[in-house]
């Protein structure tokens, strides 16, 4: 559940102004009764971004022993976060300096439940309010990081090992991919772009029409840095509001007259959930007939954010059937495999509406697999690495061409 706990928390999470409260990043893993994992790993950070501005390091997030929130320095020192204020107050500065180009540096990071930024020329803004710490929201065209060059990598390390992904779920910017080197000194990694891939992706949005080139924001001296998200594409007035409408309503139309199968648990197969839409509501029963949850139409907010009418509590019913669901909306496979979900990606975004943006990306990454989206673990196609005895991290700041 970790994955499902840590990509929704960040979907939902993020508002205009964001704050990083108790429950954001909350990974709800039991920890065995003895700690096989130091207090602290070494995270290796390597530029190879060909960049020639200076790196800034943050690592921010909950410390587990304790639930409080603040950062850590390059030691994996924790520090709290002083109080904040209304209107929101400064944060200390929580900056690591970073290796130049061609270069590595190791620091150390805790146990912790949260976020790796880095940008690239300038510092990024923190403040804190009485609710904790407002962390970047660049879709507000007035906060003070929009116009910085700056990307994030999400992790958890507590006493079950270290998980840690690369996320696009609220933008694609500067590339990066994560890895975790094992006690046996063998590594895994993900999130590594093909070659030429940044631009590949951009240039994809570019040629999309109906709005998505406009995800993309571009500094003034004509530095690209980033593409939103579709989510905030709709908050932003990027995309219109109607941009899924047409495939929603065949879904709906398909389901009024057959069967929608969701087995959301792959080591539970003989769980399954069954879907039809009657009176405008798609209604899932389980093997004795009973209805166990409801869904009203989704707008496209709920499709990209997999909240609102697509909402996931972390339970065993309802969240499940709507992380799946969720998935299949944003893959366009629900007209084409009344099975959910899928057990492949290769029909994934075939539909002339889906999800554009999440399309862009999975084809620019060497191993396929991303968080464009909130469930894109939904089969197992995210960017995570996971080892139960890490003996290091890796976090590699790669070429933009």
């Amino acid at each position: 559940m970790l994955r499902t706990l840590k990509r929704r928390a960040t979907a939902i999470g993020l508002g205009i102004a964001t704050v990083l409260g108790g429950s954001l990043l909350a990974t709800g893993v039991p920890s065995p009764a003895h700690a096989a994992v130091p207090d602290t790993i070494p995270l290796q950070i390597t530029n190879n971004s060909g960049r020639g501005e200076q790196l800034y390091v943050y690592n921010l997030g909950t410390q587990l022993s304790t639930g409080r929130q603040g950062w850590a320095d390059a030691s994996g020192t924790f520090h709290p976060w002083p109080a904040g204020g209304n209107p929101p107050t400064p944060a200390p500065d929580a900056s690591i300096t970073g290796p130049a180009a061609g270069r590595s540096t190791t620091v150390r990071i805790p146990k912790f439940s949260g976020r790796i930024y880095f940008s690239y020329g300038q510092k990024l803004v923190f403040k804190l309010t009485t609710g904790g710490l407002v962390q970047p929201a660049v879709q507000n065209p007035t906060d003070p990081n929009r116009n910085i060059l700056f990307n994030w990598s999400e992790y958890t390390l507590n006493d079950a090992g270290l998980w840690l992904n690369s996320t696009q779920v609220d933008m694609f910017s500067a590339p990066y991919s994560v890895g975790v080197r094992r006690a046996d000194g063998g590594t895994t990694s993900t999130g590594k772009l093909k070659s030429g891939g940044y631009n590949a992706a951009l240039s994809t949005l570019r040629g999309q029409s109906g709005g998505w080139a406009n995800l993309i924001q571009t500094r003034s001296d004509g530095t690209v840095l980033r593409a939103l998200s579709p989510l905030y594409g709709l908050e932003t007035g990027a995309l219109p509001a109607s941009v899924m409408d047409d495939y929603v309503n065949r879904v709906w139309q398909k389901y009024a007259g057959s069967t929608l199968t969701v087995t959301p648990f792959t080591d539970q197969p003989g769980v399954k959930y069954y879907g039809r839409v009657s009176g405008g509501v798609m209604n899932f029963t389980n093997s004795a007939g009973a209805v166990v949850t409801s869904f009203q139409k989704p707008d496209a907010s709920s499709v990209f954010g997999c909240h609102g009418k697509l909402d996931a509590p972390n339970d065993q019913v309802r969240g499940p059937i709507s992380r799946t669901l969720c998935a299949g909306f944003n893959r366009s496979t629900l007209l084409t495999n009344p099975s959910q979900p899928d057990s492949g990606s290769a029909d994934f975004y075939r539909d002339g509406v889906t999800n554009h943006y999440a399309r862009a990306i999975h084809a620019q990454m060497a191993d396929g697999k991303a968080y464009a989206f909130a469930f894109d673990d939904v089969g197992n196609h995210e960017s995570l690495v996971h080892d139960g005895n890490p003996s290091q991290a890796l976090l590699t700041l790669d070429p933009f061409n």
